[in-house]
């Protein structure tokens, strides 16, 4: 079944004395790219670790179609996340870290996952060990993971990153191409990032999420 909306409500976040996230409400729907602007520090990347599963909220809910997986401590269904720097078995090379990922659930093909080396532009590295790859060549095995399971939600937290423009170009036609039945949500500090790639952009700031 494919994800429809993700209800964000009150959500609040705070690490002893500092509130991060402070009463977010916001609504994702499928058939659109949602962009989050915002500074380094700002909260992007804790909000997603909320919405992944991995924090737990100071109060708040997030709903993935009307269900809360927070509370049974479940990651959602069928979403895929590249939240802060990727980490890969560094003796590995590009594509055997994406094989072993895939065996977890056996449900990824080999065609698959060279199809989204591809799509990042990755295939001429992609039997390189891992220790060897460049910052973009990491980032770009992160978004392949990211994709290679043909997730219902994608959620990428500043992806583009020390990525070459050709390939910033390819990533975001991809994502254009494939949003009519998933949500995907993308975050960055860089304006032009977003603009280029989202249909609505917001802007967390002080942690407040608000419209562009």
């Amino acid at each position: 079944m494919v994800m429809k909306k993700i209800s964000i409500k009150k959500l609040y976040k705070k690490f002893k004395t500092e509130e991060v996230l402070k009463g977010v409400n916001v609504e994702f729907e499928s058939g659109k790219i949602y962009g989050i602007m915002g500074l380094n520090g700002s909260g992007k990347s804790v909000l997603f670790k909320i919405m992944c599963g991995f924090y737990m909220p100071s109060s708040g809910e997030v709903l993935f179609d009307g269900k809360s997986y927070l509370r049974n401590n479940e990651y959602p269904p069928n979403t895929r996340a590249l939240i802060e720097r990727p980490t890969f078995i560094p003796e590995l090379s590009g594509f055997e870290n994406l094989e072993l990922l895939a065996s977890i659930q056996n449900k990824t093909s080999k065609k698959q996952i060279n199809s989204s080396i591809e799509i990042v532009n990755l295939s001429n590295e992609k039997n390189k060990k891992y220790k060897d790859y460049s910052l973009g060549m990491k980032q770009k095995l992160g978004i392949a993971q990211a994709i290679m399971d043909n997730p219902d939600v994608l959620i990428l937290d500043e992806p583009f990153n020390g990525i070459d423009k050709d390939s910033v170009k390819k990533i975001i036609d991809y994502l254009k191409s494939i949003k009519n039945d998933k949500i995907i949500i993308v975050s960055s500090h860089i304006s032009d990032d977003l603009n280029n790639l989202c249909d609505k952009i917001f802007v967390l700031n002080n942690g407040k999420l608000n419209d562009e």
